[in-house]
């Protein structure tokens, strides 16, 4: 209790420096906060696109039920597929008319007879289409073959982007925070040198002296990082509702209150953890110890 009274004392003394330290802290785990929850949510919507069928390969109407069957099962022995399935003529006018239920006169134009027969085909790796479409086009009873390899190789590409630049981001501004906190314990220490002296020639430990300062840097990493989550918390919140339309049918929202507590946590370690850092890396600097 004594060295937390010890630590308030230091930070009143000088606000503005103990203010700055704050800011940037808090921004610089705003930042990270922000980058961690798009990277967790592009992950989501690229495992929901590799979920679904990736490649529909359509029959001609003179294809056999056994060539249908036997192309099926080569495609399934390629080890590259997590799904094949068969959609016959009533499946794929069930899927239309489900697909158009508003609209009666579109359900009156469309019959089982001019819809063609498919496979629905799921990859495990978004790399893999290619191959499953090359051989999908060279069988005589395959009237056209559709697949989303753009969609999931510009999303994977946009992630990882999104990856390397998020943590060289969230890397130059953790080296600032170190830099800020041991500036500004630098500070202190020049302030209160004489008395870190006296301290010592009456027989003062090391842990007696650093303690303030290293209790004062886990201070400035901790509260900027609540005050970052809790940022982050309120407009995740508030901004739901606006977005959560864009994502229809991508287990995204609503996101769960454990991952919100998984960030706050998250970030007050990491905070305290910065915060000592640079408040050891100031002590051994100026006080070599």
């Amino acid at each position: 209790m004594a060295k937390i009274k010890t630590t308030a004392r230091y930070i009143r003394r000088s606000p503005y420096q103990a203010l700055a330290a704050f800011v940037v802290m808090a921004a610089t785990f705003f930042i990270s906060g922000l980058f961690v929850l798009v990277a967790v949510g592009s992950n989501e919507v690229i495992k929901y696109f590799e979920a679904r069928p990736q490649i529909s390969a359509f029959f001609k109407d003179t294809a056999q039920n056994d060539q249908i069957l036997a192309l099926q099962k080569t495609i399934t022995d390629t080890n590259l597929t997590s799904e094949v399935k068969f959609i016959s003529k009533e499946d794929a006018l069930k899927i239309y008319q489900d697909q158009n239920k508003n609209d009666p006169l579109l359900l009156e134009l469309v019959t089982a007879n001019i819809l063609p027969a498919s496979l629905d085909i799921s990859t495990y790796n978004a790399t893999d289409l290619e191959k499953i479409s090359e051989i999908l086009v060279k069988e005589e009873i395959i009237d056209e073959v559709v697949y989303q390899k753009d969609v999931v190789e510009k999303l994977t590409n946009w992630t990882r982007i999104l990856r390397f630049g998020g943590v060289a981001l969230v890397a130059f501004l953790t080296t600032v925070s170190v830099l800020i906190v041991f500036m500004v314990i630098g500070m202190r220490i020049a302030i209160r040198r004489e008395e870190i002296k006296i301290m010592r020639l009456i027989g003062a430990s090391n842990w007696y002296i650093k303690a303030p300062f290293i209790f004062e840097g886990i201070l400035y990493g901790v509260v900027g990082a609540l005050i970052s989550s809790l940022v982050i918390t309120m407009l995740v919140l508030y901004f739901s509702p606006e977005i959560a339309p864009f994502f229809t049918g991508i287990p995204i929202f609503p996101i769960p209150i454990s991952v919100f507590l998984l960030l706050i946590g998250g970030q007050s370690l990491a905070g305290a953890l910065i915060g000592t850092i640079g408040a050891q890396i100031s002590l051994r600097r100026y006080l070599r110890i």
